[in-house]
């Protein structure tokens, strides 16, 4: 490349502003700014349409950076094009409070679409964007007005294709046609190890082309004329996702750390950035320095995008005046609204004492507000009868049928939650996942992101507890309900019966600011007698008083899912020796967490210390509320397989069990 045309400054700005402010913080990884800085310079300077002075233009082209530990290139290049990250801010980088953190994170920087950092989960976000902008072309998109008509762009290296769950979400691309997806793969050769023959040999090619992808190479990522013309390409293929390898050198302009591992994730030295700027020919003593012909070459975004948007903004002006309802319906989507009639039409099911699996209740809830809700989209992860998701009138999403409404994930739960994070950051959609309940160890990792990022998607994870039965240890979650109570900003529920299942995807829909998870049984569940007891309503606070008693209670059984039921049971039989016992039903310790001091001591009053906590997986956590003098009925071992009633029986829920520790509790 020649260093001295302007494309050459701008790209090499690129390059030096990620190393410096890298070499600043004394922490980071220069190699990969340094090698994509070309694709990265190309796709916001000329390929792609994006506004800088409004990063949430809805019609935008999105660019995921999947090896968010490369999140420098992302800086520069955003500075550089006008958005609100300052020179001061690169200089802050990894610093406290800084706008540019060590990672890319939602919500934190401007012009930053996901956060990204854990290998592959970058890929599986854009992924899901490209499903979620699918689905909307086709609910709004008309003949004369596409109103939703741009691209999904990623880096991904070799680190994101080795992680499996590039697998399953190029599988699933592939298959759907995401012709709205393009890909440029960093191949460098290089890991943290060294060179990458070390750990792989895949014909990244092949099996690109297996998975159904267009594939093209641009054997020098400095040729703009090549890369250009790969994605002019790639956006015409339209039935196929697309893929660019580009070959790049880690650390490239590094006179003696460039195409090595050295460069990969560590500052390469004040002496060295000085080899670099004369290399490029930049002012030796000089630090964050852009030219100012690099300043005015970027300017140009400014009005470029103003453009863009004021075309865009003018396009929506027709299509409202033709198309009032669906512009009507467009605005409230993408803006979160969906409004309180939906909530009307969650039933209520008055045939107690009849059993019910609370995963029949889910699909009874969802079935009911599916019509009210245009922004439900989901499925699940190939166990659409068990997990209870389908709806009633729904069509599958499918190349041939984007405007559909069911997902079918295949056996892809990692790939099913990523992309679940994608589409619910793309907007407009609320995103549903349903898998067995054990199976969320496949999707903890994206599940934390999912936190981390305060977005909001449903988890419908059934077959809840060793209740799976002869299916055995390894299809039963002991241990589950304690790790997703364990991540911050996660809302786990586990409702006890029919009526408070329809109530706790009233919370999900409604709540905001995190994912939720619901539990929910295999095996059928008394539906509860609400005029003998409380209303399931109390669910909304995480844990209420389903049974009480007069005055001050001796004893407090807190239960939750399907647990709930013999805690009841012995409630009434430990009162009829004179025990007086108030029962809790306790589906979600978040959002009891939520409540007032007073409303927590009203249900938990601090004088009342024997307490019995009975859940069937483990006791971990419930020390808190049963307090020093207090018992747990858990399973703190792994199942068995066997019929569910042997093993309640033998595991210890049972009523008698409960009768016993009870009345041990209360005769100290």
């Amino acid at each position: 490349m020649d260093y001295t045309t302007i494309e050459a400054k701008a790209i090499n700005t690129i390059r030096l502003l990620s190393a410096e402010a890298i070499q600043k913080a004394n922490t980071g990884h220069p190699g990969l700014p340094m090698g994509m800085a070309p694709v990265a310079y190309l796709l916001f300077k000329n390929i792609m349409k994006h506004n800088p002075k409004n990063s949430k233009w809805l019609n935008r082209d999105r660019f995921i950076l999947s090896g968010g530990h490369g999140s420098m290139l992302l800086y520069s290049v955003l500075h550089l094009s006008g958005y609100d990250i300052s020179l001061d801010d690169l200089k802050n980088f990894r610093q406290w409070e800084s706008k540019t953190p060590g990672h890319p994170e939602f919500g934190k920087t401007d012009g930053v679409e996901t956060t990204t950092g854990p290998l592959g989960q970058g890929l599986a976000n854009a992924i899901g964007m490209a499903v979620a902008q699918k689905h909307l072309a086709a609910m709004f998109n008309k003949d004369d007005y596409k109103i939703l008509d741009h691209f999904i762009y990623a880096e991904a290296g070799d680190g994101d294709l080795m992680e499996g769950l590039s697998h399953e979400v190029a599988s699933y691309a592939g298959h759907n046609k995401l012709g709205n997806m393009i890909l440029f793969y960093d191949d460098n050769s290089i890991t943290i190890d060294g060179d990458i023959s070390l750990s792989s040999s895949d014909d990244v090619t092949k099996r690109f082309e297996s998975y159904n992808w267009h594939v093209q190479t641009v054997t020098d990522v400095t040729d703009l004329d090549a890369l250009n013309k790969a994605v002019e390409n790639a956006q015409s293929v339209t039935d196929k996702p697309s893929i660019i390898i580009t070959k790049t050198i880690i650390g490239h302009g590094s006179p003696n750390k460039q195409g090595t591992a050295a460069a990969h994730g560590a500052p390469l030295g004040d002496d060295e950035i000085i080899l670099v700027k004369r290399n490029f020919g930049f002012p030796e003593d000089k630090k964050f320095f852009v030219p100012t012909e690099v300043t005015e070459h970027y300017a140009e975004l400014i009005e470029k995008g103003a453009k863009l948007e004021n075309d865009w903004n003018e396009l929506f002006a027709s299509y409202s005046e033709k198309y009032p309802e669906d512009a009507k319906l467009f605005t409230k989507v993408m803006n979160g609204d969906i409004g309180e009639e939906w909530k009307e039409l969650i039933p209520h099911f008055d045939n107690y004492g009849e059993g019910m699996a609370t995963r029949n209740s889910s699909q009874t809830a969802l079935n009911a507000v599916a019509p009210a809700l245009p922004t439900l989209f989901g499925g699940s992860a190939d166990l659409t009868p068990s997990n209870n998701t389908a709806i009633k009138g729904w069509e599958d999403f499918t190349p041939e049928n984007p405007a559909g409404k069911y997902i079918r994930f295949g056996i892809r739960e990692f790939a099913m939650a990523s992309m679940m994070n994608g589409m619910a950051i793309y907007g407009g959609v609320i995103p549903f996942g349903g898998t067995f309940m054990v199976f969320s160890d496949y999707f903890r990792a994206t599940l934390r992101i999912a936190a981390i990022s305060h977005i909001k998607m449903i988890y419908v994870l059934t077959h809840d507890s060793i209740g799976v039965g002869e299916d055995g240890p390894t299809h039963q979650p002991v241990e589950h309900a304690a790790a997703l109570r364990l991540i911050p900003g996660v809302v786990f529920l586990r409702p006890a019966d029919a009526n408070e299942t329809l109530q706790a995807w009233k919370f999900a829909i409604a709540h905001k600011g995190g994912p939720v998870a619901i539990a929910l049984t295999r095996q059928k569940l008394t539906i509860l007698d609400r005029t003998k007891f409380a209303s399931e309503e109390g669910l909304q606070k995480g844990a209420y008083i389903l049974k009480d008693v007069e005055g001050t209670p001796d004893l407090i059984i807190m239960a939750s899912g399907s647990e709930v039921e013999i805690s009841l049971k012995a409630a009434e039989e430990l009162d009829s020796t004179g025990v007086k016992t108030r029962v809790v039903s306790f589906p979600s310790w978040e959002v009891f967490e939520m409540q007032s001091d007073e409303y927590k001591n009203s249900v938990l009053p601090n004088e009342v210390r024997a307490r019995i906590s009975v859940e069937a997986g483990l006791s971990f956590g419930w020390n808190k509320y049963v307090g020093l003098d207090g018992s747990t009925i858990s399973i703190n071992h792994y199942g068995a397989s066997a019929p569910q009633d042997i093993l309640f029986k033998e595991y210890g829920f049972t009523v008698a069990n409960i009768v016993s520790e009870g009345k041990k509790l209360t005769s100290k």
